[in-house]
């Protein structure tokens, strides 16, 4: 497979769907004319609000979203792949999706992905979270075959689930992705080294667009969008939180050499695990 140029878009989006989709068409564009062939969005491209009513006054079905259908044309427009991080999108019954979607360059969508986990956390500086009081959560992983390279689909938290990467990898994915909207304080401590993590442990490039700064709703978004290569290092990234755009060469031969240095997919076996007081029993 050839090598191609990946992109990351980095936002700060708020609650207005129309002022969104603005900035993530400007940043695709400029990314694409930097040579990408492939441009990642951060999750909630669409919007970012806390508020479950707000957040439903703003979105709609699928076939109706505006970023959806915009992306659609930029997509064919400048033959490029675009992978939307996500959006949120309303369900028939009246539920949300967190789900992504890779466009393909003659503005077709390709592939869908809702996010798995949902973020219920009350995190140590007062902030609460809880998505799957509005989020109805995904059950299936995916991949996707690129011109590339195989490329497997995720969403933000569920980068703290490293079964998911380890499914696609063994699946041959070859590129993992990750666009988020990680909380400042969770950034700080652990956004790269997850990313990185991720990486390694797979032997493959990781691709993570991300939102930063604090958005119309009061949160703050940690920013630093990164692409990393199979062997950890850090590649591509946007240094802060503001919006703007980063792009990286990808070589899926590199994951070839990854995965023949350290061939961890290859080496896993299956095992049990074992209570060492009923171990104590048996042996007594």
């Amino acid at each position: 497979m050839s090598d191609f140029i990946a992109a990351c878009v980095q936002m700060r989006s708020g609650k207005d769907v129309s002022d969104n989709l603005s900035t993530a068409t400007e940043l695709i564009r400029a990314a694409a004319a930097d040579g990408a062939t492939l441009v990642q969005t951060p999750e909630m491209t669409n919007v970012l609000v806390r508020s479950r009513d707000e957040l439903l006054d703003r979105i709609c079905l699928e076939d109706q979203d505006q970023t959806l259908t915009g992306m659609r044309a930029l997509a064919d427009d400048l033959s490029v792949w675009i992978h939307l991080g996500s959006l949120a999108i309303l369900l028939p019954d009246g539920k949300v999706a967190n789900r992504g979607f890779l466009i393909g360059p003659d503005g077709r969508v390709r592939a869908r992905y809702d996010k798995i986990h949902m973020f219920d956390v009350d995190l140590p500086n007062g902030e609460s979270w809880r998505e799957s009081a509005t989020y109805e959560p995904g059950t299936k992983s995916v991949v996707f075959d690129l011109p590339w390279i195989r490329m497997g689909m995720a969403v933000c938290y569920d980068v703290r689930f490293s079964a998911i990467f380890r499914s696609q990898a063994r699946a041959e994915a070859g590129m993992l992705t990750m666009p988020a909207a990680f909380t400042r304080q969770t950034g700080q401590a652990h956004w790269h080294v997850l990313q990185r993590a991720r990486a390694i442990e797979n032997g493959a490039y990781v691709v993570s667009a991300a939102q930063g700064g604090k958005h119309d709703d009061g949160r703050e978004t940690y920013g630093h969008s990164l692409i990393v290569d199979p062997w950890g290092v850090v590649i591509g990234e946007v240094d802060g939180d503001e919006p703007g755009f980063v792009s990286a060469q990808v070589r899926p031969g590199e994951v070839v050499k990854a995965r023949q240095r350290i061939p961890a997919i290859a080496n896993e076996r299956e095992f049990e695990v074992l209570n060492v007081s009923e171990q104590e029993e048996v042996l007594a």
